[in-house]
C-alpha cells in the first residue's frame, strides 16, 4: 500500500495551503524525493517549499504536480524562457487569470475567473507572503508602475478563495511573489536591456556568505521607458466639446505611458532568522489615458513603496511544534510630479482656460505582527494556527486643484490639503486583529481532509468569519480527485468608506465586506511519464458586492452593498514532454458570470482564453521558446450597448542562451510578432463611455538583454 500513499503525498499534500510565510506552493517533485522508504507526509511543507520547482522548459522528464489545476507556480527559468520583463507578462500565462488594465494610469487588473471591478481589490498580491495592498483603494495602488522580474525566484498563484489563511482580499485569487535570496542567486551578475519605446535598463544580482551559515543578497533593477504611444481616437472631453460647442479635446492623441523604475531587494539571514528590505520607486509615471479619461500628455506621478520585515523561527520548540514570529513595516506614497490636468485647457465652455486641474496624493504607513505555529503531535494530523494584528494609517492626504466640489472655478490652483471641506479624502486609520486554525487530517490511506477557519475583527466595518474545507482522494497511483469549498471576503477600502468632497461618488461608513463562496471539483491525471493533464470546475456566489449607486442630492453616487453575482466555469491544463529537447504546455479557460439583480452578463472579462507554449533546446546552450495567447471577445456590462471588445491573438518568440561563453549570456524577444490590435475594455458611464474605442495596448516590440555572471 506504499504506492497509493506516495501518490497522495505527491499530489494532494502540495496543493494545500502552507504556513503564511511559505504561502501556497504547488511543486513538481523529483523521484529522488519520494523514496520508497520515506513518506511525503513526514516532510514539512516548509522543506517542500525549498525543493526546486521543476519546469517543462528545463527539458526534464519530471511531470508537474497533479494539483496544478488549482495552483500554478512559475519559476525564474520559466520567466526567462518567455522573455518576460514585467510581472504582468508572466501572469497572463496562468489559466483562469487575465490581465486587463484600468483607466487609472493603465494600472493592471488581475481578473480571476471573470471577477473584476474598477480598482481590482478582489485579487490579493503578496510579496514573500505579505500583502502588498494599499488601504486607500484596496489594491496595489493606482500608481503601481509595473514590477520587474529579475528579483523574482518564483511566483505562486492560487485561483479561488484564500481568506481562511490570508484574510482580506484573498477573494478571487492569490498571487505570491517570492523574491530571490542568498540560496537562489548563483554568484554575481550584471546585465543590461534595450527595447522598443526607447526602453533602457540594467540590473545587478549579488550574494555574499559570511562565515558558515550567515548570507546576504542584493538585487538592483533600473529601467526607463517612453512607453507605448498608441492613439486614442475619442476621449471624455470629446463628448463635452459636442455638448458645449468647444474644441478642447486632445484626441485623437497618444496615451501617456512613460515611466522610470528603480527596485532594490535585500535579504540576510540564516536557518533561524530572516531580514528582508525592499524598495519600489516610480517616477515620471504617465497617467495613461488621463485620470478622468481625457488625454493628459504631460501629467506624471511619483510613487514609492518601502518594506522591511524580520522573522524568527523556533524549530522543535517542543516535541512536534514549530513556531515563527514576524514583524513587518510598509510605507506607500503617491504624489503628483506636476499639475494633473483632468480636462484640457478650454474645457467646459471656457470656464477653465488652463484646464480642470486636480492633483491628489497620499502617504500611508502599515505595521503587521504575526505569530504562527505548526503542531504535528497528533497522529495523522498537522495543525497550523496563528494570529496577529495589522495597523494602517493614512497619515497625509494632499490635493491641489482649481475647482470646487460643485465644479465651479476657484480662479487658480489652490492647495486644499488642510481644508476638510475641499480635500478628496480625510486622513483615516484602520486596525485589524485576526486568528486562524487549520487541520490537515489523513484519515485513511488515500484520503485527506483539510479544514480551517479564520476570524477577523476590523475597527471600521466589524468582523468576518471565513471557513474552508478540502477533501483530497488519491483515486489511483496516477489520478487525484479533490473537492474544495472556501469562503472569502473583500474589505471595503478607505476610499469606499470615507471619500468626500467628490461630486461623482462619496464614501459610506455603513459598508460591510463583500463575500464569496466558491465550490470546486478537480481531477488530475499523470497519463504517462511525459503527459500530465488536469481539469478543474468551479462555481461561486458573491454577496454584498460594493457598487457606486445613484443617490438624491448634489452627489451623483454613493458606495453601497447592493450587488449579487454568480459565476461558473472550468480550467483545463496539459503538459507534454515530447522529447528531451522539445516540450509543450497549454491551457484553456472558460468562465461566465451573471449579475443576479439584472440576470445579465457581468462583462469586462473574456469568456474564453487559450494559451500555448513550446520550448526547444536547439543545441548546447541555446533555447527557443514561442507562445500564443488568444483572448476571446469581452462582453459589455448590461447598460453598455457597445459591441464586445474583439478577440485578440498575440504571438511571442524568445531566443536565449544559458552558459554561452565565460559567464556571458544573451536573450532576444519579439512580442506580438504580428502586431495585433489588442484592446482592453474601457469603463462605461452614462450616457456614453468616456473612451468609446477602448484602451489600446502595446503592439509589436523588441527586447534584447545581455548579462555577465562571475
Amino acid at each position: 500500500m506504499q504506492q497509493p500513499l506516495l501518490a497522495l503525498g505527491r499530489t494532494a499534500l502540495l496543493l494545500l495551503p502552507a504556513p503564511l510565510r511559505v504561502s501556497v506552493v504547488c511543486l513538481a517533485i523529483s523521484n529522488g524525493v519520494a523514496a520508497a522508504d520515506q513518506s511525503l507526509w513526514d516532510i514539512p511543507l516548509e522543506e517542500l517549499g525549498q525543493i526546486r520547482v521543476v519546469s517543462i522548459a528545463s527539458g526534464t522528464e519530471t511531470p508537474l504536480d497533479k494539483a496544478a489545476a488549482v495552483t500554478s507556480v512559475i519559476n525564474a527559468d520559466d520567466i526567462a524562457a518567455i522573455g518576460a520583463t514585467d510581472l504582468d507578462e508572466v501572469l497572463e500565462t496562468v489559466p483562469g487569470l487575465h490581465v486587463n488594465h484600468s483607466d487609472q494610469g493603465f494600472s493592471p487588473k488581475y481578473v480571476f475567473r471573470g471577477i473584476t471591478s474598477s480598482n481590482n481589490a478582489q485579487a490579493l498580491v503578496l510579496i514573500n507572503g505579505i500583502p502588498a495592498t494599499t488601504m486607500v483603494y484596496g489594491n496595489r495602488g493606482n500608481a503601481w508602475g509595473g514590477m520587474p522580474v529579475k528579483a523574482i525566484e518564483r511566483i505562486e498563484v492560487i485561483r479561488g478563495p484564500g481568506s481562511a489563511l490570508y484574510g482580506a482580499d484573498a477573494y478571487s485569487g492569490v498571487i505570491n511573489i517570492i523574491t530571490k535570496g542568498p540560496d537562489s542567486i548563483g554568484g554575481q551578475t550584471v546585465g543590461g536591456r534595450l527595447g522598443s519605446f526607447d526602453t533602457r535598463g540594467g540590473w545587478l544580482e549579488s550574494v555574499h556568505h559570511i562565515g558558515g551559515e550567515l548570507a546576504m543578497s542584493l538585487v538592483l533593477e533600473y529601467q526607463t521607458t517612453e512607453g507605448w504611444d498608441d492613439v486614442i481616437e475619442q476621449d471624455a472631453q470629446t463628448s463635452f466639446d459636442e455638448l458645449f460647442g468647444t474644441s478642447a479635446s486632445l484626441a485623437p492623441g497618444p496615451v501617456n505611458t512613460g515611466s522610470d523604475q528603480f527596485d532594490a531587494r535585500f535579504e540576510m539571514g540564516d536557518d533561524r532568522w530572516t531580514l528582508r528590505a525592499g524598495l519600489q520607486d516610480r517616477s515620471n509615471l504617465g497617467t495613461g489615458p488621463g485620470l478622468a479619461q481625457a488625454l493628459d500628455p504631460e501629467g506624471q506621478y511619483a510613487s514609492r513603496r518601502v518594506n522591511l520585515d524580520y522573522s524568527y523561527r523556533w524549530s522543535h520548540l517542543a516535541p512536534g511544534l514549530d513556531v515563527e514570529a514576524r514583524v513587518f513595516y510598509f510605507n506607500i506614497t503617491q504624489e503628483p510630479e506636476n499639475d494633473i490636468v483632468l480636462y484640457p485647457p478650454g474645457a467646459f465652455d471656457g470656464d477653465f482656460p488652463d484646464g480642470l486641474i486636480g492633483s491628489p496624493g497620499y502617504k500611508e504607513n502599515q505595521v503587521r505582527l504575526d505569530l504562527s505555529a505548526v503542531y504535528r503531535g497528533f497522529k495523522d494530523h498537522r495543525v497550523h494556527m496563528g494570529g496577529g494584528t495589522f495597523w494602517a494609517d493614512l497619515y497625509e492626504v494632499t490635493e491641489s486643484k482649481n475647482f470646487n466640489p460643485d465644479f465651479s472655478p476657484k480662479g487658480g490652483v489652490v492647495d486644499v490639503s488642510d481644508d476638510p471641506n475641499q480635500v478628496w479624502m480625510p486622513e483615516e486609520d484602520r486596525t485589524n486583529y485576526y486568528l486562524f486554525v487549520q487541520d490537515e487530517w489523513k484519515f485513511a490511506q488515500n484520503w485527506q481532509l483539510v479544514s480551517g477557519v479564520r476570524f477577523d475583527e476590523y475597527s471600521d466595518f466589524g468582523s468576518t468569519v471565513n471557513p474552508r474545507a478540502a477533501l483530497i482522494w488519491a483515486t489511483t497511483d496516477s489520478i487525484t480527485t479533490k473537492l474544495l469549498y472556501g469562503r472569502a471576503f473583500r474589505a471595503p477600502s478607505l476610499n469606499e468608506l470615507h471619500a468626500s468632497n467628490n461630486p461623482v461618488v462619496i464614501g459610506n461608513e455603513e459598508l460591510d465586506a463583500e463575500t464569496i463562496d466558491t465550490y470546486e471539483i478537480g481531477v488530475s491525471h499523470q497519463a504517462t511519464a511525459r503527459v500530465l493533464y488536469s481539469l478543474n470546475l468551479f462555481y461561486y456566489e458573491i454577496d454584498d458586492l460594493i457598487n457606486a449607486e445613484p443617490v438624491a442630492g448634489l452627489i451623483a453616487n454613493q458606495y453601497q452593498n447592493v450587488g449579487q453575482r454568480t459565476g461558473h466555469g472550468g480550467e483545463f491544463e496539459l503538459s507534454y514532454q515530447a522529447t528531451d529537447e522539445f516540450s509543450v504546455t497549454a491551457n484553456y479557460t472558460y468562465q461566465t458570470a451573471k449579475d443576479e439583480l439584472t440576470s445579465e452578463s457581468v462583462g469586462d472579462a473574456p469568456n474564453h482564453q487559450v494559451y500555448a507554449r513550446a520550448d526547444w533546446s536547439l543545441w548546447s546552450g541555446w533555447f527557443l521558446s514561442s507562445q500564443v495567447n488568444w483572448v476571446g471577445e469581452q462582453k459589455r456590462t448590461a447598460a453598455d450597448q457597445r459591441e464586445p471588445v474583439p478577440d485578440s491573438t498575440t504571438v511571442d518568440m524568445t531566443l536565449r542562451t544559458k552558459g554561452l561563453w565565460r559567464g556571458l549570456d544573451l536573450s532576444v524577444s519579439v512580442k506580438n510578432i504580428f502586431n495585433d490590435d489588442v484592446r482592453d475594455p474601457s469603463p462605461f458611464a452614462q450616457p456614453s463611455p468616456a473612451i468609446p474605442n477602448d484602451f489600446p495596448m502595446p503592439g509589436r516590440r523588441l527586447v534584447g538583454e545581455l548579462s555577465y555572471t562571475f
